[in-house]
């Protein structure tokens, strides 16, 4: 099934967001871990959050979390500490997502996991016990969700865990995060220079509402960046939000985007900024990368974008599939050391009808939707459907914007 999007001459929208995927992926371990009397307020509804609620709240002892590589990464560590035997798979394409890192960390601490079919990648098979915990080593490079995956356990393993994290540390806000939800649900850690300490203590539960998703809130702003006749007002989202994906918005202030915080979330308006060229670092940010890239580029905004190492290996090479897609629209792009993209003007001759290709990824989708304000022809993209992974309202409600949503 493909949409054939058609951008309104002007748009105006009150969107509820959803909630931040981010935070409700957390929350439910936390939650578990903390045997909670208290369901999660503002939970997401999108597919990632949906499994993980589905496999917290089963008998089941055999889990498919489907495309999920959040909930593929906790739930590993989640079950390694919960006695049974268990097993873990998902798609074609999370089966070739790799996870020796994780497994190899839970495994020097105490755990028994075992690859069901291709060593270093899923299904896996987990003998959970009790976790002997200690102290280990990561590069800093690894995916934050490995990080924040060994730390939400780290309280209740008999030593607790020190983390020693080496070189550059990626996606920081991300861990952070983690590390802010924990100490909501009481549990403190020392994180001083490349170490991370959380000795043995446990967890108290809470009540927990969760913020709106600041990563869905980038798509609106860059509806906001190309459209000149556009009110649009965001709920849900806070000023101090806890998200690393918040910084998005003093970047789109760079792209004419102004933003006001009100008691209900923000209201985005053009404030006339214009960049000649935008460089910037996306280490803490990458899921912000695609939509700055196609903005800009949409923009004609010549831009350098390096920290972008860990898109090769989310739901599809990142890189690769910004290059293909853009190429479509006739910009050329080029990147370099597995980490930069960057943009200097370069065009081609754009495709009579292009279709946007969506590498069963939701931000593929839901980054090329606004390219439908610039073109009259409107954009057609290929798998809508996968929104469903963290946005599943977003086609409503670009049609209740005043989109044409045609498939």
């Amino acid at each position: 099934m493909n949409y054939v999007i058609k951008g309104p001459e002007s748009l105006k929208a009150v969107v509820k967001l959803p909630a931040s995927k981010s935070i409700c992926n957390r929350a439910l371990i936390l939650n578990a871990l903390s045997y909670s009397p208290y369901d999660i307020q503002n939970l997401s509804d999108c597919d990632d959050t949906e499994v993980l609620v589905k496999a917290l709240n089963s008998n089941e002892r055999n889990f498919d979390i489907k495309a999920a590589g959040t909930a593929m990464r906790f739930l590993t560590a989640f079950l390694s500490k919960i006695v049974g035997e268990w097993t873990i798979t998902g798609t074609e394409r999370m089966k070739n997502r790799p996870i020796k890192i994780l497994v190899d960390a839970l495994n020097s601490l105490g755990a028994k996991v075992e690859y069901m079919e291709k060593e270093g990648f899923p299904p896996l098979r987990i003998f959970g016990s009790a976790l002997k915990g200690g102290e280990i080593s990561l590069a800093g490079g690894v995916s934050s969700q490995y990080i924040s995956a060994l730390l939400m356990i780290a309280p209740l393993m008999e030593e607790g865990l020190t983390l020693h994290l080496e070189g550059n540390i990626i996606s920081k806000p991300y861990i952070h995060l983690t590390l802010q939800l924990m100490a909501q649900y009481g549990v403190k850690a020392d994180w001083n220079g490349q170490t991370i300490r959380v000795r043995p203590q446990e967890y108290q539960p809470i009540p927990f509402v969760v913020e709106s998703d600041w990563s869905a809130a980038s798509y609106w702003y860059a509806m906001m960046a190309l459209s000149h006749h556009t009110e649009i007002e965001l709920l849900g989202l806070f000023k101090n939000s806890l998200q690393g994906d918040a910084a998005g918005a003093k970047l789109f202030a760079q792209l004419g985007v102004g933003t006001t915080f009100t008691d209900r979330g923000v209201l985005l308006k053009r404030n006339g900024n214009s960049s000649k060229k935008l460089v910037y670092n996306f280490v803490n940010e990458p899921d912000l990368a695609q939509t700055f890239v196609v903005v800009c580029a949409l923009l004609n905004v010549p831009f350098r974008f390096t920290g972008l190492q860990s898109l090769k290996i989310k739901e599809t090479d990142r890189i690769e599939a910004l290059k293909a897609e853009l190429r479509k629209l006739g910009y050329l792009l080029k990147d370099s050391h597995d980490s930069i993209l960057e943009w200097n003007g370069e065009r081609c001759e754009p495709e009579a009808h292009p279709v946007i290709a969506t590498y069963e990824d939701h931000r593929m989708a839901m980054a090329f939707a606004p390219v439908a304000l610039v073109r009259s022809e409107g954009i057609e993209i290929a798998h809508p459907e996968v929104v469903s992974k963290s946005y599943p309202r977003f086609w409503e409600d670009l049609k209740e914007a005043g989109f044409s949503i045609q498939g």
